[in-house]
């Protein structure tokens, strides 16, 4: 007589439901994060960030059994509202009706496929790379740059993307003080980043937007190929994707060299000369300025109308918003963080309909 064993009883207690016919064998068993972490310990570089338990977070956490804490930061980016609707805001032309120049969301993608691929070929912390990208610009306003203008007056110390979206706008999702770092510190104007990973992000955002921004401008009608500068085309040519890899190499090739994250000449150069030229020719030239001026105009508007009358703030915006007075500095940290939020093309309606603003008269397009 058999006597059934406990490993056949639980065998014949597992039922598995398959979404296709016929068994797809993987061969393994699942790794657990313990061991996940330990393997990455041996194969990172020895200055890049290692994933350790929970990681070093403002509340908190257990760890998860299966995902490192870099990639839970990830994963909860990718998820989050702030990143979603990075897709509704502009990376430099407002609300344009061409659906292939680039938005914030897909500026964000491009940075991290930029960063992902340094890190990768220098044995630095994937995950960590792509949540820093992902998330680095989750604290601009609707209008680009501008924004950071309209709402500085309303913030103690003046409104920064990079330090609003770590310090606020990614606050809710209570990720890794590493990954918190790289996006408050991407921005060149800051300090620089604590992690290696953090600084790869700043390079590749800076990549990134200068080499996309002049293909939009083309594609936009204001400038052609030709009006590059010798100077850069010379080093990096002028199609994008020799730009970009070109670009990729000389941080590649700094990092191989010296062992730090910087770039080598004479792409460095070039790339500050093609950074220049994007100003004078698509960021500061007179149609945009009016834009920026339109666009700081709007959203102090909107800000105003909000800190005078904190109750037509949707409930979605603050649990609290029925005991914020008319004219503080409570209902203005709220309305900032209200319309810091919106899309280009919600704060536009919002324009027209709680301001009064002509349609004609907003900022909008190239």
């Amino acid at each position: 007589m058999h006597v059934e064993t406990a490993d056949e009883t639980a065998e014949a207690q597992l039922l598995i439901r398959e979404a296709h016919e016929g068994r797809h064998y993987v061969g393994r068993r699942v790794r657990r994060r313990e061991e996940r972490e330990a393997e990455l310990d041996a194969v990172l570089a020895p200055g890049a960030t290692r994933p350790v338990g929970a990681g070093t977070r403002a509340r908190v956490e257990e760890p998860d059994p299966f995902r490192v804490c870099f990639e839970r930061d990830l994963d909860r980016v990718k998820h989050s509202r702030p990143w979603r609707r990075l897709a509704g805001k502009c990376q430099v032309f407002v609300a344009p009706e061409d659906d292939h120049l680039r938005t914030r969301l897909t500026h964000a993608v491009e940075v991290a496929q930029i960063a992902t691929g340094i890190a990768r070929a220098a044995d630095l912390c994937l995950p960590l790379a792509e949540a820093i990208a992902l998330a680095h610009d989750c604290g601009h306003g609707p209008g680009g740059h501008p924004s950071e203008e309209a709402f500085s007056p309303y913030v103690p110390g003046g409104y920064d993307h990079a330090v609003y979206g770590a310090d606020v706008t990614l606050a809710p999702l209570n990720l890794c003080a590493e990954t918190l770092d790289g996006v408050r510190n991407h921005s060149w104007r800051r300090p620089a980043p604590s992690t290696p990973e953090g600084e790869v992000v700043a390079w590749a955002d800076r990549i990134a937007y200068v080499c996309h921004d002049f293909e939009d401008a083309r594609r936009a009608g204001i400038l052609v190929p030709e009006d590059l500068p010798e100077e850069v085309a010379a080093v990096v040519g002028r199609d994008r994707s020799r730009q970009i890899g070109s670009f990729v190499y000389a941080v590649l090739d700094a990092i191989d060299r010296g062992g730090h994250v910087g770039m080598t000449e004479p792409a460095a150069s070039a790339l500050a000369a093609f950074r220049a030229f994007n100003f004078d020719r698509i960021y500061l030239r007179p149609a945009a300025c009016r834009q920026a001026e339109r666009v700081v105009g709007l959203l102090r508007g909107l800000v105003d109308f909000f800190v005078d009358a904190p109750a037509r703030l949707p409930h979605n915006a603050t649990g609290r918003h029925d005991e914020l007075r008319p004219g503080s500095l409570e209902a203005a940290a709220v309305a900032v963080r209200y319309v810091s939020g919106m899309t280009d093309r919600y704060a536009l309606g919002l324009g027209v309909e709680l301001l009064g603003w002509r349609p004609e008269v907003l900022p909008r397009g190239v």
